[in-house]
């Protein structure tokens, strides 16, 4: 269990709601090189377009019931009266292009994974296998989108994915640790950086 970070110092965006603080004190910047994982934050963040991230959070639990725990074989297979069960799931965003698109991701993310030998190795491959380490002292100054997330989008939109546009990917790529944007102020920045150098 990670400690958790001083309320005070820890990255504003977080504020104050345990669900939030968790993701931020526990989660969010940690590089991951698990494809199921990956997966699932891919889906999360094309899901919470248009919406806030806590939103996503809360029927998190609900996306893992209702696509299957996030296996990508399993979602792939999905037929159209599962498209109808998950537009009636109250668990999820009930929206017909993203449920479309993540059920259309699965069938993309098997593809690259085939060809790539895994959807980990690929993306890390953009950073030399070593996340990117920001040196942000305000929220303010955090981009929305940067040229490798614009880069990595081009990528997997030719691959056939959809909802990757760069502000989704580069949310996702904070996400999942391919780039440590915590504050230089917010401790987590310090010990993802270990995590990082640790593999």
């Amino acid at each position: 269990m990670i400690d958790r970070v001083p309320g005070s110092a820890r990255c504003p965006w977080a504020g104050t709601d345990p669900l939030y603080v968790a993701y931020h004190d526990e989660e969010w910047g940690v590089p991951s090189r698990d494809d199921r994982h990956l997966f699932e934050m891919l889906v999360l963040e094309g899901a919470q377009a248009g919406l806030a991230w806590i939103t996503i959070l809360r029927k998190r639990e609900g996306y893992r019931r209702a696509f299957a725990g996030f296996d990508p074989e399993k979602v792939a297979r999905f037929s159209p009266r599962d498209v109808e069960r998950l537009l009636a799931d109250p668990g999820i965003v009930r929206n017909r292009l993203k449920v479309a698109a993540a059920i259309g991701n699965a069938a993309a993310f098997l593809r690259l994974r085939e060809e790539e030998g895994g959807f980990a190795p690929w993306l890390w491959a953009f950073v030399d296998g070593r996340p990117l380490r920001s040196a942000f002292r305000e929220l303010r100054e955090l981009p929305a989108k940067t040229p490798l997330a614009e880069r990595i989008s081009k990528e997997l939109l030719r691959r056939g994915f959809r909802f990757v546009g760069p502000t989704i990917v580069y949310a996702f790529l904070q996400a999942v640790g391919v780039v440590n944007d915590h504050l230089v102020s917010c401790p987590r920045h310090r010990a993802v950086a270990r995590l990082s150098a640790g593999g």
